[in-house]
């Protein structure tokens, strides 16, 4: 599996942002109220975060060498796909956010419009649930192999 590309990380934020801005000119244009973000939305994707960290900490201890015990194989390659995962609806989240407080800020053109803090949250939460899904997935590669021992065999069978 091939590791997230930064280039494909931007674009996702890109139309995150687009598809927010033209969901909340869509609302405003029907005489529906924009959208908030409510706070179960950053509180998730702060926990999702943290509990992305927590789950890929086994695998890197393994990789680095510092744990005996093995890890399950679909275990890791679960870790990585959800790391993967996390990235990209991160970035896409991040844009969106981002949309939806650049929206509610030059309409009210100010930042005490209700919608500024949850905005922000969510944008941050967003983040850290990118941030956190580039970490893991960073822990979950394995290290390059020597290309000086026979294909086949290691230190231990020779």
């Amino acid at each position: 599996m091939r590791r997230t590309s930064p280039f494909a990380l931007i674009l996702t934020a890109i139309a995150g942002a687009a598809v927010g801005w033209l969901l909340q000119v869509g609302l405003t244009a029907e005489g529906a109220l924009t959208v908030i973000p409510p706070a179960t939305l950053y509180s998730v994707l702060f926990i999702l975060a943290f509990g992305l960290l927590l789950l890929g900490r086994p695998v890197r201890r393994l990789v680095r060498g510092k744990s005996q015990r093995p890890v399950d194989p679909f275990y890791a390659m679960r870790v990585l796909v959800l790391a993967k995962a996390s990235g990209i609806t991160g970035a896409l989240l991040v844009g969106a956010a981002a949309s939806f407080l650049g929206y509610a800020v030059s309409r009210a053109g100010s930042v005490s419009v209700p919608a500024f803090w949850p905005d922000v949250l969510t944008g941050v939460g967003a983040l850290a649930l990118c941030i956190a899904g580039l970490i893991v997935e960073w822990w979950c590669r394995i290290p390059p192999q020597d290309r000086s021992e026979p294909h086949g065999q290691t230190v231990e069978q020779r």
